[in-house]
């Protein structure tokens, strides 16, 4: 058996870039941003960010093109693939995720929730947001308002 799967949450880096293929099929491409944190050998704190190629087919390609923008959490399910192609008698390769499934994040409309801060709506100014994303970007995310009831477990029904 064999198992070609990717599951990426990330921010964009950029906005996503809208095509049309000769056969007249839109494809979307987009890149998304993922962060690690760990601790070196030394045990100071490291971080790093990776890097991932998007593309995405049909009528996704449109939502995608029309709802996301620079900076929105996306998750991306699909699976990895790698083109190749001669450049000036050299070979080229860019390996990607071709997107199956995209979910959108959440919207970050003042109320910092884990995000980077930047607006999935196209409809607002790219200047006012940024200042900000950059003053929420210091607040603790809100904490979900829980019930105070206790939990019985005999009430579940599985």
């Amino acid at each position: 058996m064999y198992l070609n799967k990717a599951m990426i949450y990330g921010n964009l880096t950029r906005d996503p870039e809208l095509k049309a293929l000769p056969s007249g099929m839109n494809v979307c491409s987009f890149s998304l941003a993922t962060n690690r944190v760990y601790n070196d050998r030394d045990g100071n704190r490291q971080e790093a960010a990776d890097y991932h190629n998007i593309v995405v087919f049909g009528k996704q390609a449109d939502n995608c093109a029309k709802y996301l923008t620079k900076g929105s959490g996306t998750y991306v399910e699909g699976r990895l693939q790698t083109r190749s192609w001669d450049k000036d008698g050299q070979k080229q390769y860019r390996t990607e995720v071709v997107a199956d499934r995209v979910q959108f994040g959440p919207k970050n409309s003042g109320e910092s929730g884990g995000g980077a801060g930047a607006p999935t709506s196209g409809s607002q100014s790219s200047g006012a947001p940024a200042a900000k994303a950059d003053a929420d970007e210091g607040k603790a995310p809100a904490m979900p308002d829980y019930p105070d009831e206790e939990i019985n477990p005999e009430d579940i029904p599985f």
